[in-house]
């Protein structure tokens, strides 16, 4: 097996200086950037795992857009086992930028989907709740997945994940979550 470049102290150090130009305790690429949002954030920062000082690869995300997420799989599951033809929907755009219309078959499975996640949700039959799942096994560094239970993922956010996580005081809320979709569009 490969070792893991993640755990290099010369790759740590090259960490270490971008963090360090930076106003966080973290680093996120400028290729991910434009991928992270209010609700989901892609980062790096060093700690230590298992005694070693290691660059963590990892993911913070709302409780909001996890349960989106997971309700969205679960329509998506059982849109295709109710057509057989089913191929995720991929929105094209025209020339000016547009989405273009979709064909009537993927009308009728989104229109599905939609009834599929509105029932989900009424009935409350999927729930979150915060986690942390730590992924030793990447090529680079140890992954973390991060769900917490906050209306945005800011650099304040972060940073206090990232202390918390670095000193061993991480306290994760057990309660179960679900949302509605219609709350979303009341705040908006």
């Amino acid at each position: 097996m490969p070792e893991n470049k993640g755990f290099d102290p010369n790759i740590i150090e090259q960490y270490r200086q971008h963090i360090s130009t930076s106003t966080t305790d973290y680093y996120v690429p400028l290729e991910e950037e434009e991928q992270n949002s209010d609700e989901y954030v892609h980062f790096y920062f060093i700690g230590m795992y298992e005694g070693k000082e290691v660059v963590y690869d990892a993911v913070i995300y709302t409780l909001r857009l996890h349960h989106n997420s997971e309700v969205y799989e679960l329509a998506e599951h059982k849109a295709a086992k109710r057509f057989p033809e089913f191929e995720k929907i991929r929105y094209e755009e025209d020339e000016n930028g547009d989405l273009e219309l979709l064909d009537d078959k993927e009308e009728e499975i989104g229109l599905y989907m939609a009834e599929i996640i509105m029932e989900m949700e009424d009935e409350e039959a999927v729930k979150v709740r915060e986690h942390v799942d730590v992924d030793p096994n990447l090529d680079f560094g140890i992954g973390l997945d991060i769900g917490l239970h906050v209306e945005k993922i800011t650099p304040e956010t972060i940073t206090r994940f990232i202390k918390d996580y670095n000193e061993d005081t991480v306290v994760l809320d057990d309660t179960l979550f679900s949302f509605q979709t219609a709350d979303e569009e009341l705040n908006s």
